[in-house]
């Protein structure tokens, strides 16, 4: 039996986008929809979507789990590294004082990185200190809901 692996790499990429959209994360699949999301103002979570096992699997429940707090950013994005290619490099374009790293979350505010939590502070750490790490960044930088 022949493995179709881009068929089970689609299975996989489509479950993480759709983890994503369903934590209420807005999917940037253009360098406009990134330039547009990178001009709000206010803060704005990016989520660097990775299919990475175990960071992106860490990574992912984090972004989601990390919401159920006091403050949050007002605007929530995501690029898929590996997938949206122009739009993951547009968006790092943005973050000069880090280098690429994926999945990683950047905190922005009025389109200025805050902040960045890189793949080294998710891949061999639980979920729950991913979470914590994010909602100090929120606690620091955005507004109560």
């Amino acid at each position: 039996m022949e493995l179709d692996f881009n068929l089970y790499m689609n299975d996989v990429v489509s479950q993480a986008r759709q983890d994503m959209e369903q934590a209420g994360y807005k999917q940037l699949t253009t360098i406009e929809d990134v330039e547009q999301a990178f001009d709000n103002k206010g803060t704005t979570l990016v989520m660097i979507n990775s299919v990475c096992g175990c960071a992106g699997g860490i990574a992912r429940p984090a972004a989601a789990h990390s919401l159920h707090y006091d403050k949050r950013p007002d605007h929530l994005v995501t690029v898929f590294a590996g997938q949206d290619k122009e739009a993951t490099a547009k968006a790092r374009s943005y973050f000069t004082d880090y280098p690429p790293s994926s999945p990683s979350f950047a905190l922005l505010k009025d389109g200025k990185v805050c902040t960045m939590v890189e793949r080294h502070e998710i891949e061999g750490h639980d979920p729950m200190s991913v979470v914590n790490k994010l909602q100090q960044y929120f606690e620091q930088y955005c507004e109560e809901v």
